[in-house]
């Protein structure tokens, strides 16, 4: 009963790796993704430097940047009278709402680069240490 276990085990790795030649390497990225780590290195630390400077700004922006689109859509709908009735002070307030839209939409990459260029000054000295470690 052994033996027949052995060539069914046999068969089935075999047809795993016919159907998908890259099985092997997944199930070691996998365990190698899993498995419990002991000591960080100093990469590891300027990584997570780098993800906490950038991390905000990029949130930042991004809802920044949906809520101008959305304004901007907003308005132009008021404005073509698509909603809101066709009244001449909805067709201003959509005037008015989309150009706040387009403000925030214009200002947003700006804005962007300048928080994130702050934050990568503030950072930066703490990343090279953490890198710099590494080299001693």
């Amino acid at each position: 009963m052994n033996s027949r276990n052995n060539i069914r085990y046999f068969f089935w790795s075999l047809l795993k790796i016919i159907i998908d030649p890259h099985f092997d390497n997944r199930e070691k990225a996998l365990c190698e993704e899993y498995t419990i780590k002991a000591k960080k290195t100093n990469l590891d630390e300027a990584k997570r430097l780098d993800r906490k400077c950038k991390l905000p700004t990029i949130i930042f922006t991004y809802t920044f940047g949906i809520i101008g689109a959305l304004l901007l859509g907003v308005g132009m709908c008021l404005a073509m009278n698509v909603i809101g009735g066709g009244a001449p002070a909805m067709i201003a307030i959509g005037v008015i709402v989309g150009i706040i839209g387009i403000i925030m939409v214009a200002s947003n990459y700006p804005i962007y680069s300048h928080w994130l260029k702050r934050r990568k000054e503030k950072y930066s000295s703490a990343i090279l240490l953490a890198l710099n470690k590494d080299k001693e």
